[in-house]
């Protein structure tokens, strides 16, 4: 399972509030791109995730401890750790941390829950077996 997975996003002046520190909704944002892309690497296109099983991802549920800031510029290391692949869901423990050359400092940890859902009921279902061991593989 990719359960180890690194994603690296600079901090843009748009992420950041009148205080010149990333709001803290922001750092969702960061987490699901950084789920995406683990998605992405293990061959799984959401677009076609939808076009061709008729289903998506959405958010069930989110933990987020805020631990430090994160300021204009800074170089952030986003992970992915996969908690639990069940029949129709993902559980991920996630962290995004800045990194100045050898040094890193926590600035966010979370667990967040995604499900399977049709596309088009937005009701539960399964995820497709060939995805599922896609994220196993």
């Amino acid at each position: 399972m990719h359960s180890n997975f690194n994603w690296n996003i600079r901090v843009y002046y748009e992420d950041t509030d009148a205080g010149g520190i990333v709001f803290y909704a922001n750092y969702l944002k960061f987490l699901e791109r950084a789920r995406t892309e683990w998605l992405r690497a293990a061959g799984v296109n959401q677009q076609t995730l939808r076009e061709n099983h008729g289903v998506i991802f959405v958010v069930k549920n989110t933990t987020m401890d805020y631990h430090v800031p994160a300021q204009l510029d800074d170089e952030l290391r986003v992970t992915v750790v996969v908690r639990r692949l069940g029949r129709a869901s993902v559980q991920f423990v996630q962290e995004a941390w800045r990194t100045n050359g050898q040094q890193e400092t926590l600035l966010v940890s979370g667990e967040i829950k995604v499900g399977c859902v049709d596309a088009q009921t937005l009701r539960p279902c399964e995820i497709p077996e060939t995805v599922s061991m896609k994220l196993k593989a």
